[in-house]
């Protein structure tokens, strides 16, 4: 396979698959447990976030360690019970992810998510192959907006970060790769955020789907 230098780190949800709404209603469901409604707003104010995160906003101080990493536990139960019956990429993912690999772009996983959840998506999907590095919120003491995620990804991958270009969905994952010196492509296809907001951010293209999205048109982003 040639070589070219660049790397492209992926963000999974809204990028990769949609499994927005199997999050949502895993964390209806546990936090209903808990005796705390969840509703669509708290999902927008925590969506791509990591679970410590998550739940400190959902119920502060009120929950002792154990039963903050219980709560995660169950939650993300829940969410690959409903994964494991099915998940398909978004459209324009894997026609991108040959090219960029026929093109010579190593490639890794940038999330927020458990390691197991994201395990499973890529085995779901047929595409792990693509990923010899996958950087997991156990690998991470900070959650996007700070690029700890995609500079470790890169440094897994031995590709300087002006040399990254990230794929997002997320206006926190997109300021997350231009803190990290790194290009940053945005797909509106799931629409948690509007086109105006991903460039405000620092996108520097905006795409509705990844089937707009070239190995070539990505490389020109670093001329």
């Amino acid at each position: 396979m040639p070589t070219n230098g660049y790397a492209a780190l992926w963000d999974v949800d809204g990028t990769l698959v949609d499994t927005a709404e199997l999050h949502f209603r895993a964390w209806a469901a546990t936090a209903l447990e808990r005796g705390r409604p969840f509703d669509r707003d708290d999902f927008t104010r925590t969506f791509g976030r990591r679970n410590p995160e998550i739940i400190h906003t959902l119920f502060g101080d009120a929950l002792t360690d154990r039963e903050a990493l219980d709560l995660a536990d169950r939650k993300e139960l829940l969410y690959r019970e409903a994964a494991g019956k099915g998940v398909e990429l978004l459209p324009g993912v894997r026609r991108l992810l040959e090219d960029l690999d026929g093109a010579g772009f190593r490639q890794a996983v940038g999330s927020s998510a458990p390691r197991a959840n994201l395990e499973l998506i890529l085995r779901l999907t047929g595409v792990e192959r693509f990923f010899p590095a996958v950087i997991a919120a156990e690998d991470t003491k900070r959650g996007k907006p700070d690029p700890q995620v995609f500079l470790l990804a890169a440094q897994r991958l031995g590709a300087p970060p002006g040399r990254c270009v990230v794929l997002e969905d997320a206006v926190a994952g997109v300021q997350a790769a231009r803190a990290g010196g790194m290009k940053c492509i945005a797909v509106r296809f799931v629409g948690h955020h509007s086109e105006e907001a991903l460039r405000a951010a620092g996108a520097d293209l905006v795409v509705t789907t990844l089937e707009e999205v070239t190995a070539e048109a990505v490389r020109r982003l670093f001329d």
